[in-house]
């Protein structure tokens, strides 16, 4: 991407939201994770309004503080809710980009966002009117680049026709290479099917969220336990009931790999992403320095043929399936 330069591990900021959204989160260990961020080299922090309603915005702002020209700042738009409720609704319509603009520019400390991103489609908003109220926004110095989150090929297709898109953000990690659908939310994109060729055909950045599974492809994870029902994790289905069970079991024997390899599971699971040809950053989160420090630690090694094959081995009849 011209004028952006992405570490291969990144850090995602929901979990910057605080405790409200995702148990054990304080604003002290988010500041202090982030500053250990960047001093282990992490370049680009990916954030949302929706993040904590705000919150973790503003934490991410005083945690910069300082360090705002060393860093790619993204954020990202469409997704409103009032205030004092949770509920949110898709909305891409011009005046919601240019106000939602203006109040993450308060709430990061900053005259402008780096990479500026289009979070989920917007049904009752065409596209193209979006997209030409973000390049009004670029040529008001607001934000530098234009990226799309959770879009159809087709949808991002057309956005990339009214301007450059310089990046897509989606779900994917080592167990959902082409999911359907996230937190209940349906997905109308295949990750590994539609959107790797398309982001190397048209030379987009590619940053895969929650490369970690919100926590299973850990060593931390335990079968049951992992949060409570106020954590947002808890509104992930795949994280509790059968489902869960399943994907839990390969975890296991992907953890067995890594003990193998003499890493962490969480590294196998970032550097199984980082060995791709079409990643540029993996969008990691953490709640303490050690868990950034754990997650940085994947750049400092590279995935073997040997445990690559091994991965692919345990992962096959899952993807045969259609479970992974």
């Amino acid at each position: 991407m011209p004028g952006l330069s992405f570490s291969v591990v990144g850090f995602g900021c929901w979990a910057t939201g605080g405790a409200d959204i995702w148990n054990g989160s304080t604003d002290d260990d988010s500041v202090a994770t982030i500053r250990a961020a960047l001093e282990l080299g992490i370049t680009f922090f990916d954030v949302a309004p929706v993040y904590g309603y705000g919150h973790a915005e503003e934490v991410l702002g005083r945690a910069l503080r300082g360090h705002r020209d060393e860093v790619i700042l993204a954020s990202k738009c469409g997704l409103r809710w009032e205030p004092g409720e949770t509920a949110t609704r898709n909305d891409l319509s011009p005046a919601s980009i240019r106000w939602e603009i203006e109040g993450s520019l308060r709430r990061l400390g900053t005259d402008h966002i780096d990479l500026y991103q289009m979070h989920w489609p917007d049904p009752a908003t065409p596209v193209e009117e979006s997209m030409a109220t973000l390049v009004d926004l670029q040529r008001q110095g607001k934000i530098r680049h234009i990226g799309v989150s959770n879009f159809s090929a087709a949808l991002t297709e057309r956005a990339a026709a009214v301007a450059p898109v310089a990046s897509y953000q989606g779900l994917y990690n080592m167990l959902e290479h082409n999911p359907t659908s996230y937190h209940n939310i349906p997905l109308e994109y295949r990750t590994r099917r539609e959107i790797l060729p398309l982001v190397e055909r048209e030379g987009m950045a590619f940053l895969p969220y929650s490369p970690l599974f919100q926590g299973l492809l850990t060593d931390a994870f335990k079968r049951d336990g992992n949060f409570d029902e106020h954590d947002a994790r808890a509104a992930n289905p795949k994280l509790g009931g059968e489902a869960f069970a399943a994907y839990f079991e390969i975890a296991q024997e992907l953890r067995e790999v890594a003990v193998q390899s003499g890493h962490p599971l969480s590294q196998l699971a970032i550097n199984w992403l980082v060995a791709q040809d079409a990643v540029t950053s993996v969008i990691a989160g953490g709640q303490r320095p050690a868990q950034v420090v754990e997650n940085a630690g994947a750049a400092t090694w590279t995935l073997t043929h040997d445990v690559a094959q091994r991965v692919e081995e345990i992962l096959a009849p899952h993807v045969a399936d259609g479970l992974v």
